[in-house]
This record gives structure tokens, sequence and C-alpha cells, in this order.
């Protein structure tokens, strides 16, 4: 089933009424130009010592044209990205209810941990001896991870859920190579994330997909007929991308194991059980973890991000270097394959070092945080939060797989908005003139016209309650026939809307000054 994914929609215009004002800004809503606009000639916020280089130091490599940066002063500078950055959106401003990415509150004191001295101010290329601290702390974090999950191995080295996905292949592939088979199918459910299909392929594999039921779950029927001994392993998504649990999970990962696969499991929607069920009891063989979605530091503006993967006892002896030994008082990293104990099989290596050090302190500090029964708490408010939205919204808005409750995300699709002309991309829009981030739109793709929500544990039963009042709202808004907040939203956010069509295909990102070399901003 295809989704739009955007059309041509005419920028929005200035209401007749709206008072015009002599600087072009409106409040606190500055007008910005580019910063090439503002920046003048010769101009510097610097000063420079004069520095006299004959041709013959500089190789004939003397610039013959001007370098075509901005000129302006220092606090120029700093005001132009300040307003720049009360354009953003953040959890800092309001409720974030982007599915699938767990924004939720990042706790100052995990920021603050993070930079004490002792953590960020070590290089990897230290001795050892040195960074004793550190590394106990990630052998301390490898405790909780095991015991959350139940595995007894993990890898620390990957740095995102992708990294971890490849990762896992990458054991798995290795396990298969050490047992003398040839194995090249991965079979993979049409509600996992877009990544697994993707990391599958890049590892060299066969993607076979597996079809979903009218209800959102895997056909544990249809995946039972496509197993056969050319399967790797199977790539599963628990709780799927419809934010549901998959009940059958264990009775799948027998199945898998009968024709020797094994069994990977998408670790990204870990928030939704963590303290309340154990991935290693399930059967699973290789799950990442998102520690920058699971246990605090959102990852949002694309890092930093850490993707750890437990592993079963079967592929435990093939996971990559380094590994994390005690030896005898001091910890100690191995990087090399003679230095491993008896039964170690390490793949190979996944990056140059052992993984994102500031995220290794903000996860753990969130787990000393917590404690055990806090994290299980997380998990509990973060599904109650799901099925709040889910049970307040699903009379004016429609929830595809019915009365059943969800899990830690609450999926509407578009059929409320049939006939009324709006689509998900005008309700989203609307949600910004009403100051609120819109939801995951158009996906997972297994739904039409999708509106995944996830609120987290992070928010307050009046925020939820407000959030639901304003959604409410837009969807009897649509069906009585009202689009006066749906046509060209969002009017009122610092730049209008797009054609986003136009723009998605032809990203023209330049600005070319009448009087300087070509620039970028």
């Amino acid at each position: 089933m295809t989704n739009p994914q955007g059309r041509p929609t005419a920028p929005g215009t200035v209401e007749p009424n709206e008072l015009p004002t002599i600087s072009g800004d409106r409040g606190l809503d500055h007008e910005e130009p580019l910063i090439f606009e503002l920046g003048r000639e010769a101009i510097c916020g610097v000063d420079f010592p004069e520095v006299q280089l004959s041709d013959e130091r500089l190789g004939g490599l003397r610039r013959r044209a001007p370098i075509g940066l901005p000129g302006l002063s220092e606090p120029e500078v700093v005001r132009h990205y300040v307003r720049l950055s009360r354009m953003n959106y953040a959890i800092d401003a309001g409720l974030y209810p982007l599915g699938s990415c767990t924004m939720k509150h990042n706790p100052r004191l995990n920021e603050k941990m993070a930079r004490l001295p002792g953590f960020g101010d070590i290089h990897p290329l230290q001795p050892q001896q040195t960074v004793q601290g550190a590394l106990q702390l990630i052998s301390e974090l490898m405790r909780w991870l095991t015991t959350l999950t139940g595995m007894p191995a993990v890898a620390m080295s990957p740095k995102a859920g992708a990294h971890g996905e490849l990762c896992g292949l990458l054991t798995i592939r290795a396990a298969i190579d050490a047992r003398g088979e040839k194995r090249t199918r991965i079979l993979v459910p049409s509600s996992a994330h877009g990544t697994n299909p993707a990391t599958a392929s890049m590892a060299g594999f066969t993607v076979d997909e597996v079809p979903a039921t009218g209800d959102g779950h895997v056909d544990a029927d249809a995946l039972e007929a496509k197993l056969g001994s050319d399967v790797c392993a199977i790539m599963l998504t628990n709780p799927n991308t419809c934010g549901l649990f998959e009940p059958r999970i264990k009775e799948m990962a027998d199945a898998v194991h009968e024709v020797g696969g094994y069994f990977y499991c998408d670790g990204a929607n870990f928030n939704a059980i963590a303290g309340r069920v154990r991935p290693g009891d399930l059967g699973i063989d290789a799950m990442h973890i998102n520690l920058h979605k699971t246990f605090s530091t959102p990852h949002g503006g694309g890092g930093p991000g850490a993707g750890p993967v437990v592993l079963s006892e079967r592929l435990a002896p093939f996971a990559p270097l380094p590994l994390l030994v005690h030896d005898g008082n001091e910890m100690r990293l191995i990087e090399h394959r003679d230095e491993m104990p008896s039964g170690a099989k390490p793949f190979g290596r996944m990056c140059a070092f052992h993984g994102q050090m500031g995220m290794f302190v903000r996860a753990l500090t969130h787990m000393l945080s917590h404690g055990a029964d806090g994290v299980r708490q997380a998990s509990e408010d973060a599904v109650l939060s799901a099925n709040y939205i889910l049970a307040s919204l699903k009379d004016v808005m429609s929830a595809p797989y019915g009365d059943g409750p969800c899990m830690h995300e609450a999926l509407f699709d578009d059929s409320f908005l049939e006939g009324t002309g709006v689509t998900t991309l005008d309700f989203a829009k609307a949600m910004i003139d009403e100051g609120y981030h819109p939801m995951t739109m158009y996906f997972p793709l297994v739904v039409h016209g999708a509106m995944l929500i996830e609120p987290t544990e992070s928010e307050s039963k009046e925020s939820l309650d407000r959030f639901v009042h304003v959604l409410r709202e837009l969807a009897c808004d649509a069906k009585a026939g009202n689009r006066t907040r749906f046509e060209g939203a969002p009017r009122l956010a610092p730049r209008r809307r797009l054609d986003e069509t136009q723009a998605a295909r032809k990203p023209v990102l330049r600005w070319k000054s009448k009087e300087l070399p070509q620039a970028a901003e």
C-alpha cells in the first residue's frame, strides 16, 4: 500500500488583518536573513596580525579571489544563531509526539555526569591503566544490560541502532560460517523498522518479506511457511512499528531455531518493555539497544548515539572486538585476536574504538537514578500514556487496529479524514500552528496515512490533556468542513508552508552574492 509523501501546496499568505511592522519582525519572531545577507565586506569580529608570506612559501597557492565569508562582529554572529535557535522545537519547549524516536525529557544530571573531566576529557588512545574508572563504568553498564535483557553477553562498540543491526547480522553470519553452512535468506516482517531490510541487504543477504495480519501483528503462519534450510535469521521489531507487542514471538523463535536459524530482534522500542520483559526469555539471539532512546539523550539532531548488541550464549563467542575483561585487579580491553580467551571467535570489529563514552555515562546515570523498579515504571508509564492518548482520541480519529491496547505508541490512520479534503500532511501542519511538533506521518507503511504518536513516560496528565484537546478540535473541524485551520498551514510558524514536493526533488541550497563568489549557508 502506498502513501502520499507530500503534494504541491501554495505558500501561506499574510492575513489581511495581520498588523504589518516597520522592521518586518513580529514581536520576538524575527525575520532572520541568511548570515551572508547580514555580512558586510571588510568587517571581521577578530583582529588578525599582519602576516607576510612570500609566493615561494605558499607554493603558488595564493588566493586569487575573495574568500566569500560574511563579515560580522561577534555580537552579530551570536544574535544570528540565537535567533535561529528560537525557531527550533525542542522537548524543553513542549510535548514531542514523534513516534519511534522517544523524544523524552533528558535529565540534566545525566549531562552533568557526562561532562565530568574523568569521562569527558579522556582519549581512547590513553594507556588503559589511566582509565580504569571509565572501564569500570562500561563494565557496570554491561551488567545492567545483560540483566535487563536476560542475555549473557553484550558488544558495546556499535554507535547506533542500524550499526547495532549490522553488528548482530555479522555475528550471526560468523556463527553460520563456523558451522560450515551457507545460508542466504533473512526474513523481515513488513511491520519491522525500515533499517532492517537495508541492513540485511548490506550484510549480503537476500531479504524475504513476511506479511502482517489484519490486526497489525506478524503472520506467524506465513513465517513458518517461508522457513527452510537457507534461512539465516529473522529480523523482527518487538514491540513492532504499529505499537503492538507480538504475542506469538516465542512460537516464531522456536520455529526459526528448529530450522537452524537465529532470531534477531530490533530493540529500538525496548523502552516499552524494559524491566517488564527479558528478551532472552523469548528466544532472541541478538538485539541492539538504543541507549540514546531508552536510557536518556534522545537522538534528535543526529547524535550522539550508542547501540550495544546483547547476544545469546550461541552467539556470544562471535562478538566483535574489543572485549572488556577483568585481568587480576584491573580492567582490560582485548584489542587483538591473539589475546582472545579460549573459545572466543570474534568476527572482527565494528569501529576503531570501544563505543561512545558520553552515551555510556548518560545511560548508566539514568539507570542508577531510576533503579530497577524505576526502569520498570518508566516502561509502564510510557505504555499508559500511549493508551491514554489512544482511548482519548479513537472516537474522533480512526485507530486501524480496533479497541485493543497498544504499547508505547498510539497509531491512527487517515480514514477519519475521508471526504474532508484534509490529508495527514494538512493535519500535521495545522498542529504546528497550535504549537506542537507533528507526530510521525505516513509510517508505518502498512497503514494508509499513518499518524504515529509516542507520548513517552515524561509527560504529565495535564500535558497529555492539552495535547488531546488540540487534536480533538482539529479532527472535529476537519469533519465539519472547516478547512480554515488547514489551508496553507502552518501560517504562524517562522517560515510559511513550502511546496514540499518541489523542495524535496530540487533542494537548491545556495546563496549567491552579487559581488562575491557563490557561497553556501
